[in-house]
């Protein structure tokens, strides 16, 4: 994996201050981790231009050198793959393969499928699946997908969607800090609430996690809660853990407990599950 965020602080020599302007600097520095990611090169490079073009330069690098070495394609094929993986959070791989058939790529489904398993061989991407018992039901849904490494998304996309940032960034330390019997998948209710991590150990849910980078629209902190809240009833958990950008609290929320954590702080400390 790429640096997390307390490696990245080290790199660049910022230590943890519990001060307003302590706090302000580690904000900021968040900021900067969640957009240009945790390559340490690029995290020393000072120019954020060099950044976007050294992060553009391993895309390629892995795209030619790992994946479409090992699945024997095309190169501009699993470029164009890649592509596709960044812009879309949800992962169809009929959808896949119908963008690229229309671009004029050809290429089968079971080929297509083998891209996706090896760019996650190379830690390229990383796909989550819908949590259900049913095999079938795993296999029907869209995959949720992730970026090995922050900083892909906006070199690549050339777009700063802090929601999906947060989100990816939680998945990337999810992966580093858990051991390797757990799971992580995504949930969904038969009336399309979500949640976007549930971390199952054995047959057992240990924790679900909501991230959100703008509480306090109170739309969106509606529906945050609510997909929260839902997970927690439906798996018989006690509490729920929603993630932020700066709001701190503990709420009762229809008998669950609701612990909303700043996005630094959760980075910054230890996770048992």
């Amino acid at each position: 994996y790429p640096l997390s965020f307390k490696e990245f602080l080290e790199f660049k020599n910022i230590k943890l201050e519990k001060t307003t302007a302590g706090i302000g600097k580690i904000e900021r520095a968040l900021e900067e981790y969640i957009i240009y990611g945790g390559f340490p090169e690029a995290v020393l490079l000072e120019d954020y231009t060099d950044k976007i073009k050294l992060i553009s330069s391993y895309f390629k690098d892995i795209i030619g050198l790992d994946v479409s070495e090992i699945s024997k394609e095309n190169i501009s094929v699993v470029e164009m793959f890649g592509k596709y993986v960044i812009e879309s959070p949800y992962f169809s791989a009929s959808k896949c393969l119908n963008y690229l058939k229309t671009l004029g790529f050809r290429i089968g489904k079971q080929s297509l499928l083998h891209l996706e398993k090896y760019s996650q061989m190379s830690y390229l991407f990383f796909f989550v699946q819908i949590f259900s018992r049913n095999i079938k039901d795993r296999n029907q849904y869209p995959r949720k997908a992730y970026s090995g490494d922050t900083g892909l998304i906006n070199a690549i996309s050339g777009k700063k969607d802090f929601g999906r940032l947060y989100e990816n960034t939680v998945l990337l330390e999810l992966k580093r800090k858990l051991n390797q019997s757990y799971e992580i998948s995504y949930w969904k209710s038969l009336e399309g609430i979500e949640c976007d991590f549930i971390i199952r150990g054995g047959l057992s849910i240990k924790k679900a996690i909501q991230v959100v980078y703008e509480i306090e629209d109170e739309k969106t902190r509606q529906r945050e809660i609510k997909g929260i809240v839902a997970c927690a009833k439906e798996f018989g958990l006690e509490e729920g853990l929603v993630i932020t950008k700066d709001y701190e609290a503990d709420e009762k929320i229809d008998n669950k407990k609701i612990k909303f954590i700043p996005l630094w702080k959760w980075l910054l400390e230890s996770h048992e599950y």
